[in-house]
């Protein structure tokens, strides 16, 4: 993979988390959470997306560092 995809996945996974967390902190997040008892589904893709492309970015940019 390439190392600027890699690193690219890595930012985008960071802003993904952090767009997550405020979902999750919102005032919609919080009526969902007291009628359903979970988070809303766009929260919790976000948080999980986030994570996916972070840890695919973090491989990608470990592994480019080695092969160079």
């Amino acid at each position: 993979m390439n190392k600027g995809i890699s690193v690219a996945l890595l930012i985008v996974g960071v802003l993904l988390i952090v767009w997550g967390v405020s979902a999750f902190d919102s005032a919609s997040s919080d009526v969902s959470q007291v009628l359903t008892g979970s988070p809303t589904d766009k929260a919790i893709w976000l948080l999980v997306g986030g994570i996916i492309a972070g840890v695919v970015g973090l491989f990608g940019v470990l592994r480019a560092g080695k092969i160079d």
